[in-house]
């Protein structure tokens, strides 16, 4: 049985269908990337896994139970944690005291949680950063603590929202060392990104949209060859040749 199942996913804003009967699963241990195009609906299924966004149509499915419509907080308190597209830390308060506050999704007192928030700065490599307001990390920090910010939720999975965004290329490097670590600690990882480095070097597989459709699937090394998704990202000319 697979980790998580998105069956048939609709998500519509008036008349547009952002997501129009998309299906795929993730397999407990994987790393699975989804990619397209701008504007093609990753993100909005990311919503709609958490319930950010309600479901139009469809369901979804987590350790085998259905999960679609579940409060927010209880689809996290069930082990689904993510970060987003647009890091927004809680910027008066320091690098520790933002994974303390995510750390009370699973304890009960301060010293349980500042003892969680510890052991993910170390982790992730912030330990030197912890008291630090989170507003005047650069944007390579501010990805990172929203990262060690959904860790703390201890999920067995991860939604990562586009976290190699705006990074120069040691930083890259560093976060897909990261990303890498955290499949170690056997947490399961679906992963939406554009920069095409980091998709075909972690993911095991991959899912394509277009449009909010599904255009291809399977290995990066099968999913770069396909003329639908040379299409999509490049154009037909390209496809054609």
């Amino acid at each position: 049985m697979a980790l998580l199942e998105v069956k048939n996913l609709v998500k519509a804003f008036g008349g547009l269908k952002a997501v129009n009967n998309v299906s795929f699963n993730v397999e407990e241990g994987e790393i699975f990337g989804l990619i397209g195009p701008n504007g093609s609906g990753k993100t909005t299924i990311f919503n709609c896994i958490n319930n950010y966004f309600p479901v139009t149509a469809g369901d979804i499915v987590f350790k085998g139970k259905t999960i679609t419509g579940l409060k927010t907080y209880k689809i996290c308190h069930l082990g689904i944690g993510r970060t987003f597209q647009v890091v927004k830390p809680l910027s008066r308060l320091t690098v520790l005291g933002n994974i303390t506050a995510s750390a009370f999704c699973r304890v009960n007192s301060i010293r349980e949680a500042q003892d969680e928030a510890y052991r993910v700065l170390e982790f992730c490599g912030l330990l030197d950063e912890k008291d630090k307001l989170a507003k005047s990390l650069p944007l390579a920090g501010r990805k990172r603590l929203e990262i060690a910010r959904a860790l703390a939720t201890k999920p067995d999975l991860l939604l990562l929202d586009e976290t190699a965004a705006g990074l120069n290329p040691t930083e890259l490097d560093n976060a897909i060392e990261l990303i890498k670590k955290i499949r170690d600690k056997r947490i399961t990882i679906l992963i939406v990104e554009h920069i095409m480095k980091v998709i075909m070097t972690i993911s095991d597989r991959v899912h394509v949209l277009n449009f909010g459709q599904t255009i291809a699937e399977g290995s990066p090394k099968k999913v770069a060859k396909n003329a639908a998704v040379i299409e999509a990202y490049l154009g037909e000319g390209y496809a054609q040749g």
